[in-house]
């Protein structure tokens, strides 16, 4: 997913083309899908990401724009994807190849969302605007999921791969200091 307007990031570059240790954010999520078992990626983008759309060598599904979930319905309807389909957001660019394995392994045939514990995010800096309790604890969503056909399974872990978003200029230099 990497058609987002990135307002937060307050930047002029647009957000999948923010570099964290001197490469795009985008280029450095494709390289862990690279490195993992996805055996296909498509990059998600929009009317908002021009610039990310030309500098992709991966096969792109365009998307209206209108915001995260609509993208993602507009991607999911792609007659190229079936389900399951592994979703990633382009601003978690300390993510390699291992933790999506391990997303892999932790999925269990339905829909799984890859969730830390908001403490986690707090301890380590960075922002978590979209918080919500789950089984007791006060979790985060990653912008990392499994997208099945039901089911609404979580995976729970503290893991920094996926616990820093970038989403403001303060995350990304906890993620600079990080990588």
């Amino acid at each position: 997913m990497c058609g987002g307007r990135g307002t937060r990031l307050d930047t002029a570059v647009e957000k999948p083309l923010f570099r964290v240790g001197g490469v795009p954010m985008v280029d450095r999520v494709l390289g862990a899908l690279d490195d993992s078992r996805v055996e296909t990626a498509y990059a998600v983008t929009s009317p908002a990401a021009p610039e990310t759309r030309a500098h992709l060598d991966a096969p792109c599904i365009e998307t209206p724009g209108e915001g995260y979930v609509a993208d993602l319905e507009a991607a999911l309807a792609d007659e190229r994807l079936s389900l399951p389909v592994l979703t990633v957001a382009a601003d978690l660019p300390l993510l390699d190849g291992a933790i999506l394995d391990r997303v892999f392994d932790a999925h269990d045939g339905g829909s799984l969302s890859v969730l830390v514990p908001a403490a986690r995010k707090r301890e380590l800096g960075v922002s978590d605007d979209t918080t919500f309790e789950r089984d007791g604890r006060e979790v985060a969503p990653t912008g990392l999921n499994v997208v099945g056909e039901s089911g609404d399974d979580a995976w729970l872990t503290d893991d920094v791969r996926v616990a820093v978003n970038v989403n403001t200029l303060a995350d990304a230099r906890v993620a600079e200091e990080l990588s």
